[in-house]
């Protein structure tokens, strides 16, 4: 199985669909030099924001688990008017919000032993929106995925996911890979087609959106030091999801082609696993990588206040996908690749 920094190079360089432009990331690169001047990407910022836990919570871990095992598709097809929200947040931040409302509820939601066994009903009143008319997309899905993980972590773990993260001995390779072996809903990987005609083969390549950010999550909320310190915290790239896209579209760094382009703009539904799905998240790894590259190497050769070290493609993740949010209807006009998935 190729790893995702593999995967994505791979991707690219078979894409049919879907083209980097090399000129647009020297561009970003500067801009991402001038948000790390200015704070705006820095590790501190995790945990900073008011959702998130502190290395000192004692339940951080464990919420972080939770959190990024009900970390996907916060959107349903078609025009609704009113969209799932918690406490006035939407998407991600609604999941966080609801899962401390819960908290401070004295639901026991974060314990393995508790939601192993939970009831669709029970996660449909810990998800509940401000709004009595929406619920939040894939309840039966999000249910299955929280038996599957809090079976594994109470058979295999004593019901601790620190158990699992002290195992691996400070390798976030070691983790990543043990996250996708041992819970299946976090194993996203796809089937890709080289060649034409009879000379066709296929490979496997992963893209490991939420598997990666679980432990992407870990690194950020201790800050890289004890149980967040990983050895090799660069093997971890981005986290391709369908939002960062609209984002690198924006900056020149990523185009689609004509086809491609009509799809999007259609809202058509892609598969999970699809030719077009997969070259565009395969991109995203791609391009990240290449950036997080070229930052280095520019912060080495032009601006030696500032460590290299402190770059990696979390922190670039970060960036974007904050970015997105900060510059919403700015985007709005860029279409984004719609795929119903507990993966992202």
């Amino acid at each position: 199985m190729l790893q995702p920094a593999e995967s994505g190079e791979l991707i690219v360089k078979n894409a049919r669909y879907v083209k980097v432009n090399d000129g647009a990331i020297e561009k970003l690169a500067d801009r991402i030099i001038q948000g790390i001047r200015e704070k705006e990407i820095s590790v501190d910022n995790f945990s900073q924001h008011q959702h998130h836990p502190t290395a000192k919570d004692p339940k951080a871990v464990d919420w972080i688990f939770l959190i990024d095992t009900l970390n996907f598709c916060f959107w349903t097809p078609g025009k609704v008017a009113t969209k799932w929200t918690v406490e006035g947040e939407t998407g991600y931040f609604a999941l966080c919000a609801a899962i401390n409302r819960a908290m401070r509820e004295d639901i026991d939601v974060t314990n393995p032993a508790f939601y192993s066994t939970i009831t669709i009903e029970q996660l449909e009143r810990i998800l509940r929106s401000d709004n009595a008319t929406t619920k939040v997309p894939l309840l039966e899905e999000r249910v299955r995925c929280l038996h599957e993980v809090g079976h594994v972590l109470l058979e295999r773990y004593g019901g601790k996911f620190e158990n699992l993260v002290r195992s691996c001995n400070g390798s976030a390779v070691a983790l990543l890979q043990r996250i996708v072996s041992d819970f299946p809903c976090f194993r996203d990987e796809a089937t890709l087609e080289l060649g034409d005609g009879p000379e066709v083969s296929k490979t496997r390549v992963s893209i490991y959106k939420r598997a990666q950010i679980l432990v992407g999550d870990l690194w950020s909320c201790f800050r890289g030091e004890g149980l967040g310190r990983f050895k090799d915290i660069d093997a971890i790239t981005m986290f391709a999801d369908y939002r960062v896209p609209q984002v690198l579209i924006h900056f020149g760094t990523l185009s689609y082609d004509e086809r491609l382009m009509a799809v999007l703009q259609e809202d058509t539904l892609l598969e999970n696993g699809c030719r077009e799905e997969v070259e565009i998240r395969g991109a995203s790894i791609y391009i990240v990588e290449q950036l997080k590259a070229l930052v280095r190497e520019k912060l080495i050769g032009h601006h030696l206040d500032i460590a290299p070290s402190c770059v990696n493609a979390i922190l670039l993740d970060h960036f974007l996908w904050d970015y997105r949010r900060k510059h919403a209807k700015e985007l709005e006009h860029i279409p984004f690749h719609k795929t119903i998935s507990v993966y992202y």
